[in-house]
């Protein structure tokens, strides 16, 4: 590497896609002996554009693809997009409108041509963004939710469950969205609180000057409602058994039915009124009870024909003043009270839905799906992590509903079914039929909805590697082992992958893990939105934000970026945000995103860059040999950051075979930072200046710091795929096993060395040096001032001797002059500095260096902390509840502790009254 070069993010990542692109370093081979792991993508919306939940996604899943490929893995992380039905056709419906257009103006056809040139146009950049963010997908396995394959695999499930039983139409309630005209599952409907209305309503008892209180949050229903319903065994109401009330504001009479499933006689008034067109509750009470079904509300969310003339045409919500207003003026309005309910609300439109009925509807027979899917996590055959969202998962899928998949749009898969004119019969079939299968009628008339996206998205990991068909890749490649995603879709699209996966897969699970990553919110912990203006995008992260370049669709994206860096914000680098997302990913945890944290690790990268350059400074006449420490001459420090670097290859290995990213980044990032950085380096650096009196020999020192930081950027390659490329390529290395490092070996534990003794010395003398230096800061000692003499006082003989053959390092690393290592008896200086360290009493002579009344008031603060200490283990100690119930090695490590802060208390003490 050039050694003048700083670090550039923006100068070193866009040439290493490139680079791992033409070398197919992410093809996945299906004939390889390797054992496979496979990921497929959370397909994003063809709509979409990169998102923080969306970088925090795709930098878990490369961290695991990266991790595998490098362990010996046959990798497989297939991408792909969805045709999002809903999002994309309000997107090319808007761009129309624009036009003076409607889809009606130019027909489906043409539309649906319309559409698939917008996705040509546009459907590719959140693909180009990822490859910013550096994912390592197999491209050539991109696929499309629509494409002709997975097309295939939609046909095939939907006959199939149709042939089975599993598919039925039927006419029932429906959420239906006013917004984008179409019905909506379940899931796609938020309810959220918010405050409202009760309004109590007086139905007058026919042939009586009694009346039944009703209370109700949509008065605007109350023109279709068709009965009021009554406990039976309720004591209040036996004398209207079989009676019937006038409904307010028509020329209505409606019955009066008891039904115990419908009323709760504690609550309210125990009377409810019922309107089976308009509610979900309604309408099985509506069944039970033969009663009339009314809908007064229509499609465009207006009243219709079906209610009195007046309120024809009316908006719900003004036909809801009115019907209020009238209510009151006839007396029946009874009270109006303050009352929080939660209507539900579309997620693509935020307007409410309406329940309605449109017609006959297809719909999926869950319950038989959802069993084995319910048994398969029971038992161990998927696991979901965080362990907290398995009693979500088993609450949704244990009280499912069946799930309603024809939508009113005309972007989608079209439902393969087709209606007879002549017998009314319906045709289902794997081709397109030219006659009725029941009468062969040839006047037959295709569905005309399309099917929910999920249902195609239900069979991305089957359909991705080519189910129907029995492919190469799905033999190698299924089960796929981790679906990593958002904890919001687990039902919407988790559970019906299981379902549709164990259906179709002869009861073979689609995936082996489930780990749900938190949702990403601003550093105060608000949900990111373009309304709150506290939207961040990545790319701006990335690439650096230059506020006088933005569009103002990029300020809307950037609103949180441009409060906190109003002058623009300098390119952080692709590694340096993935750096940041891994640290804030711990299991169950919402992130609460700080950019200022970004250009913390932004910085920490920096110094691995600096660190590489001083390494590169020292391997001028380095000729790189296979390392074996039994042939080298090393030093302690050698010693002691090979120790480490085992310790770190362990860790590390295990936090990402337990999905542990947080703790994966911040062991290496204590270990690069702290270990090698401010230790490693600085204790070697007598040896490459040439400094006599210290052990070891360059050569030996020069192959420990190649391997060390060969296995180090290995560690750090899946985090951080560019920076550590780029720094390995030009690294002097005898290890070297491929040509990028993307496709180099993990290290394995097992072939890094350790040492007991030396890694013990050495934390020693980095704690005494430590020690000194904090003694000098506290005491306000010039950092560029010499310590005349130091005294270190250790009772061991052993450690003694340590602390002599290493007192170079301690002489250079604190600037002391002159060292002398004592036993206990030996007498201290009046007027000292005193701190422990690693179980050994350092004593500074402070005369002529401090003010003694200040050190003396440092040591009494030391004091008084360390005996706040020492109260709190005792007091623990003394707990028998504590000694008897916790762990041995818990207890025996207290004791431990307490025994050190005691001796250490002693040291002080003796320290205080040597100044006094």
């Amino acid at each position: 590497m050039d050694r003048n070069k700083s670090y550039d993010p923006s100068a070193i990542e866009p040439n290493w896609y490139q680079r791992w692109m033409d070398a197919e370093a992410f093809k996945a081979d299906p004939d390889s002996p390797k054992t496979p792991f496979t990921i497929v993508i959370p397909p994003p919306n063809v709509t979409g554009s990169l998102h923080m939940g969306h970088a925090l996604g795709n930098t878990i899943q490369d961290i695991l693809s990266r991790y595998k490929r490098m362990d010996g893995y046959e990798v497989l992380w297939l991408p792909g997009s969805d045709h999002a039905g809903i999002a994309t056709q309000m997107v090319v419906e808007r761009q129309l409108a624009k036009e003076g257009l409607t889809r009606q103006d130019l027909g489906r056809e043409k539309f649906t041509e319309r559409v698939w040139q917008w996705k040509e146009e546009y459907g590719n950049r959140i693909a180009e963004q990822m490859r910013r963010l550096g994912s390592s997908l197999d491209w050539s396995r991109e696929r499309f939710t629509m494409d002709e394959g997975l097309s295939q695999a939609v046909r095939e499930t939907f006959v199939t469950l149709y042939e089975q039983g599993l598919i039925y139409r039927d006419e029932r309630l429906v959420n239906w969205d006013p917004g984008t005209q179409t019905v909506l599952s379940d899931l796609e409907v938020d309810q959220e609180e918010e405050d409202g209305s009760l309004w109590h309503i007086a139905y007058p008892v026919e042939n009586s000057d009694e009346k039944l209180i009703v209370a109700t949050t949509r008065p605007e229903t109350l023109l279709g409602d068709s009965a009021v319903a009554i406990h039976p065994d309720d004591p209040r109401y036996t004398h209207l058994h079989g009676k019937r009330v006038a409904l307010p504001l028509t020329d209505r009479l409606i019955p009066i039915v008891c039904d115990p499933e419908a009323v709760d006689m504690e609550f309210g008034s125990g009377a409810v009124k019922i309107t089976p067109a308009h509610d979900f509750n309604d309408f099985e009470t509506g069944r039970r009870n033969d009663l009339e079904f009314i809908q007064v509300i229509g499609l465009d969310a207006k009243i219709n024909e079906n209610a009195p003339e007046r309120f024809q045409g009316l908006d719900r919500y003004e036909a809801r003043k009115a019907i209020v207003s009238e209510l009151e003026a006839q007396g029946l309005l009874v009270k109006t009270v303050p009352h929080r309910f939660a209507p539900g609300r579309s997620q693509r439109s935020g307007l409410v839905v309406e329940p309605l009925s449109v017609g006959k509807q297809w719909y999926v027979k869950t319950e038989p799906l959802a069993k084995p899917a319910i048994e398969a996590v029971r038992d161990g055959r998927i696991e979901i992590l965080p362990e907290t969202w398995e009693k979500t998962y088993f609450h949704w899928m244990e009280n499912i509903r069946d799930w309603c998949i024809s939508r009113q749009l005309w972007w989608g898969h079209r439902i393969p079914a087709w209606t007879c004119d002549d017998c009314g019969e319906i045709t289902v079939d794997r081709k397109d039929p030219t006659s009725c299968a029941h009468c062969q009628s040839t006047n037959i008339t295709q569905e005309s909805d399309v099917l929910d996206t999920w249902f195609s998205s239900a069979l991305w990991p089957i359909s991705t590697l080519g189910w129907p068909e029995d492919t190469a890749d799905l033999r190698k490649f299924y089960p796929t082992d981790v679906m990593e995603t958002g904890f919001d879709i687990l039902f919407f699209w988790v559970a019906r992958m299981i379902m549709f996966g164990m259906h179709f897969m002869d009861g073979e699970v689609p995936f082996k893990t489930v780990f749900l990553h938190a949702m990403v919110r601003d550093k105060d912990g608000n949900k990111m939105s373009k309304t709150r203006g506290n939207v961040i995008d990545p790319l701006h992260v990335i690439d650096g934000l230059q506020p006088e370049n933005l569009s103002d669709d990029d300020k809307e994206t950037s609103g949180l970026l441009l409060k906190d860096y109003p002058e623009g914000l300098e390119p952080q680098g692709a590694d340096a945000l993935r750096f940041t997302l891994a640290t804030y990913a711990a299991a169950g945890r919402d992130i609460k995103l700080d950019v200022h944290r970004v250009e913390t690790y932004r910085q920490f990268l920096n110094k691995l860059w600096n660190a590489a350059r001083f390494a590169s400074m020292n391997f001028e006449e380095f000729t790189p040999e296979p390392f074996d420490a039994d042939a080298l001459n090393l030093s302690p420090p050698d010693k002691w950051i090979l120790s480490r670097l085992k310790e770190t290859i362990e860790a590390v290995t295990d936090h990402l075979d337990h999905y542990r990213f947080s703790d994966a980044s911040l062991t290496l990032y204590t270990f690069v930072w702290h270990a090698f950085c401010d230790w490693y380096l600085e204790l070697t650096k007598p040896i490459f200046y040439g400094n006599e009196g210290f052990p070891g020999d360059i050569r030996s020192t020069q192959n420990v710091l190649s391997y060390v930081l060969d296995t180090t950027l290995r560690l750090m390659h899946p985090i951080a795929p560019f920076i550590t490329e780029e720094l390995w390529e030009s690294l002097p290395t005898a290890s070297r096993d491929a040509d990028l490092l993307a496709l180099a070996a993990w290290p394995k534990a097992s072939n890094t060395p350790a040492f007991e003794k030396a890694s013990t010395d050495i934390e020693r003398i980095i704690g005494v040096i430590g020690g000194i230096r904090r003694v000098r800061a506290e005491s306000n000692i010039s950092p560029g001032k010499n310590l005349p003499e130091v005294l270190l006082v250790q009772a061991d003989p052993a450690i003694r001797a340590s602390l002599e053959e290493l007192q170079g390092y301690i002489c250079r690393l604190a600037k002391v002059e002159s060292l002398r290592v004592v036993d206990t008896d030996a007498t201290r200086p009046e007027n000292c500095g005193t701190a422990m360290e690693q179980e050994v009493e350092i004593v500074i002579p402070l005369a002529g260096l401090i003010d003694v009344e200040a050190e003396r008031r440092r040591i009494e603060a030391q004091l008084e902390k360390v005996d706040q200490e020492i109260a709190h283990v005792e007091k623990k100690l003394a707990n028998p509840r504590f000694v008897e119930n916790a762990k041995p090695e818990v207890v025996e490590a207290d004791r431990k502790k307490l025994a050190i802060a005691q001796e250490k208390r002693a040291t002080l003490s003796e320290g205080l009254a040597r100044l006094k």
